[in-house]
């Protein structure tokens, strides 16, 4: 028998009870031995709920149970979570997780210390809830050289962005409509400003680096800004407005962003709706990979928990996370990196056009029916920092999006 202890009892952790409780038959036979639930750690009782008997509120009954063998941590937030985890490992348990904060900021320690122990550190649902994307780039992708993981990771501004291009709905119109299914929370920074997508694809490059990516270093803007006429504007263009979490190799160096980007209809990532999630990979040997499904919600995501305790089960004293260094890696700076810019600016196009090329290069003008005071225009290929820099000079542009592809 595997013993496990399940940290934390809300949304996600109800969800590893329930899959094991409904699929344990099958996760068996799949370890080769049984698993079962001693404990589950909460401040709260559940009067009249099974697991009650299960409960404990206190986490030093946990770590010092020696036939606790794998702990799952569900509690989100970096304390307690980032404490018990690493006593636990010290303690010789193995741990899966689906907290993306957590693994952020402390992957590569943790992952060092479950190596000393010859046990294992597992966080399959801390990038894309039930996606599978951790195992394939610890496993199956090992033996290519990862180009670039740009992803929709965030199913809440995807929910949020395809209504306001399918329905011409305003941001705050589709926000309050998110937060009454439950898709935002109250407070949806979180979501919005891009930051819970930048956990995750600072998890996916500390990955394929190998080294520490801190997400602070990742330039992160959300869709808080984004309206119904750029909607409209890349209607017009064949295009689409998805908010992307990206990383990519350039040369020697890597870099990362989370923003709103363009997208043409031959783009892979371009039909994700709803709040699906999508992972496109591209290895230098393996070539395109994509990866998609529901990237959040309680089944989905206790799904990829679940799964990574068997994974520890069936590798109790060995091994198997590929780690990353402690080692903080610097990213390309974004004024380096090179794209393409949609811009809305006030004005005449026939007037500006002549001095906006000048500046900018050669530009290809989009005007967008009912939106006469203003127009738009795509820039060819150009640096970051250049941009900025010439856009300053134009105090009458009212938007921009990078145009990805």
């Amino acid at each position: 028998m595997v013993n496990i202890a399940v940290l934390g009892y809300g949304t996600v952790g109800s969800g590893v009870v329930e899959v094991i409780n409904t699929n344990g038959a099958r996760i068996n036979q799949r370890v080769g031995d049984e698993i079962s639930i001693k404990y589950v750690l909460d401040l709260r009782d559940f009067p009249g709920d099974p697991i009650q008997d299960k409960l404990v509120h206190d986490f030093e009954v946990i770590i010092n149970d020696p036939d606790v063998q794998i702990v799952v941590e569900v509690m989100g937030g970096i304390e307690p979570a980032y404490t018990f985890v690493k006593r636990s490992l010290q303690a010789g348990k193995s741990v899966a997780t689906s907290n993306k904060a957590l693994v952020a900021k402390h992957g590569a320690e943790l992952l060092s210390i479950a190596r000393d122990h010859h046990i294992n550190f597992l966080f399959e649902a801390s990038v894309g809830g039930g996606i599978p994307i951790i195992r394939p780039l610890n496993s199956s992708m090992t033996a290519d050289e990862i180009e670039e993981i740009t992803g929709i990771l965030n199913g809440t501004t995807n929910y949020m962005l395809s209504k306001m291009f399918y329905e011409g709905a305003d941001y705050g119109e589709v926000l309050k409509e998110a937060q009454a299914k439950g898709y935002a929370e109250r407070n949806p920074e979180a979501d919005v400003e891009g930051y819970d997508a930048c956990r995750k694809i600072a998890i996916l490059s500390s990955l394929i680096s190998g080294q520490q990516v801190d997400f602070e270093d990742i330039h992160t803007e959300g869709i808080t800004k984004i309206t119904k006429e750029d909607m409209l504007y890349a209607k017009t263009m064949g295009m689409t407005i998805k908010l992307l979490a990206m990383s990519k190799r350039s040369g020697d160096h890597l870099n990362a962003i989370v923003a709103p980007y363009m997208l043409h209809k031959e783009h892979p990532l371009y039909s994700v709706n709803g709040v699906f999630n999508a992972i496109f990979v591209h290895g230098n040997v393996l070539g395109d990979a994509m990866f998609y499904g529901s990237g959040a919600g309680k089944l989905p995501t206790a799904s990829a928990v679940v799964a990574d305790v068997v994974d520890e089960a069936k590798h109790l004293n060995r091994n198997i996370m590929t780690m990353w260094k402690s080692d903080k890696l610097n990213l390309q700076p974004i004024s380096d990196t090179r794209k393409r810019f949609f811009v809305r600016i006030q004005g005449n196009a026939d007037a500006m056009k002549a001095h906006l090329e000048s500046r900018f290069g050669p530009v290809e003008i989009i005007k967008a029916e009912g939106l006469a005071e203003e127009f738009g225009f795509v820039t060819e290929v150009m640096a970051e920092g250049e941009y900025e820099k010439y856009a300053a000079e134009f105090p009458s542009i009212v938007h921009m999006i990078r145009v990805e592809g």
